[in-house]
């Protein structure tokens, strides 16, 4: 899969960005940095003066990619969401039990990231640590319903609408496909969370996994015998 991953490029709503971070040296700088920024010292923390101290950059510099960090936490969320529908589509296409697709693409959505070599100036798994801590302020804005209406979240929306076919072909009569699939994928950034820092308020650890509960739950929503 890897292999195929690395001859694609993920595509990211051009309104996002001022110019495409993948398109230059500097840009791709400007992405792989931010995420190692953001994850030291936080969202809330990050300016694009210190990053630009990080890369040996003009803070005008960086501005020419991006209005506002907003923006770029927009991108890389996009960007993590996109990279995980790839995963997910290669992972699942060839198989045709419905049974068997929907519990591999559980386990895709919610399962420990690991290095993905394909893209060298991004670290997936530092790069989901970001999703799982901030992704709620990307779109917890006033600015949510325009920002929608602009399709910022359509690749979010697109990987939920593939989890729901793939609910609806295991059980056609469940009556909360979107619910289900839209738990499913928050619910895994929030099961993280709760494992890295608080444990006593979940039932996952090193042994028992975010995708053990979200099988379990999907399954038996779906009154499915596992």
């Amino acid at each position: 899969m890897k292999y195929l991953l690395s001859n694609l490029k993920i595509d990211i709503n051009d309104k996002i960005y001022l110019k495409d971070p993948q398109s230059s040296d500097l840009g791709k700088r400007i992405i792989e940095h931010s995420i190692k920024l953001i994850d030291e010292i936080g969202f809330d923390s990050f300016t694009f003066k210190k990053l630009g101290i990080i890369i040996g950059s003009n803070e005008s510099s960086i501005y020419r990619y991006f209005e506002g960090k907003h923006k770029l936490l927009l991108y890389l969320t996009s960007w993590y969401w996109a990279w995980l529908e790839y995963q997910l589509v290669f992972s699942t296409t060839n198989i045709s039990n419905p049974n068997e697709k929907l519990e591999k693409a559980i386990d895709i959505l919610t399962r420990t990231i690991e290095s993905d070599s394909s893209f060298a100036h991004i670290d997936e798994v530092v790069l989901n640590r970001v999703i799982i801590n901030e992704y709620s302020k990307s779109y917890l804005t006033k600015e949510v319903d325009e920002e929608n209406k602009d399709g910022y979240f359509a690749i979010y929306k697109r990987l939920v609408s593939r989890l729901h076919d793939m609910i609806i072909d295991v059980n056609s009569d469940y009556k909360f496909p979107n619910s289900l699939a839209s738990t499913v994928l928050e619910g895994a950034l929030h099961q993280h969370f709760l494992k890295d820092h608080f444990k006593s308020l979940t039932d996952c650890d090193n042994v028992v996994q975010p995708s053990d509960y979200f099988k379990h739950l999907v399954f038996n929503a779906l009154d499915i015998k596992k």
